[in-house]
């Protein structure tokens, strides 16, 4: 005798169609905190780059007691090189960072340069030291952007600050840091 009971095993098609309205809805709802997610870890990307890069120019400027210094190219991508037009000791381009915005002060500086000592010094051909740079994102709202910046002193220490937290956090900008670093 044959069993007329046959169960089945699987989905229909409407139990298809309600799951993947049910994920639609999700990947909408969660696109927009993805989207913000992406441009602040390039921020963050960028400006850690740029923290390095001077990090191992001043680094390389007290090893080989000659100046050096980090020439800034297009968006976060550098060059460090002996001054002067010497040998390139390393360079680095935008790889995870290509939508951030970087900004240097003083405004038109592409440069810094380290002496033996580690301090920052004249550079060769005259032009200002860079002083600080910003790193933002114009992809985002600018509540949402978690923009950072890295501050170079006259005495050659370097030092990443978040403007957007308040002091007494480590993370936090000198007080003569105004609010967006520039």
């Amino acid at each position: 005798m044959l069993n007329a009971t046959h169960r089945q095993a699987g989905v229909n098609l409407i139990e298809l169609m309600i799951g993947l309205a049910v994920l639609a809805i999700l990947i909408l709802v969660g696109l927009p905190s993805y989207t913000v997610w992406i441009q602040n870890t390039q921020i963050r990307t960028a400006a850690e780059g740029i923290l390095a890069g001077l990090d191992l120019a001043r680094a390389e400027a007290i090893r080989r007691n000659t100046n050096v210094e980090l020439q800034m190219n297009s968006g976060s991508s550098w060059t460090v090189r002996v001054a002067g037009g010497g040998q390139v000791i390393q360079r680095r381009e935008e790889e995870g960072s290509g939508s951030a915005v970087v900004t240097v002060t003083p405004a038109g500086s592409t440069k810094v340069t380290f002496n033996g000592f580690g301090r920052v010094t004249i550079n060769d051909d005259g032009s200002p030291p860079i002083t600080e740079v910003k790193v933002d994102s114009d992809k985002i709202a600018a509540a949402d952007s978690r923009e950072l910046c890295v501050m170079i002193g006259s005495g050659g220490a370097v030092r990443m600050c978040d403007p957007q937290v308040a002091a007494p956090d480590p993370r936090a900008c000198t007080p003569a840091v105004p609010a967006g670093c520039l």
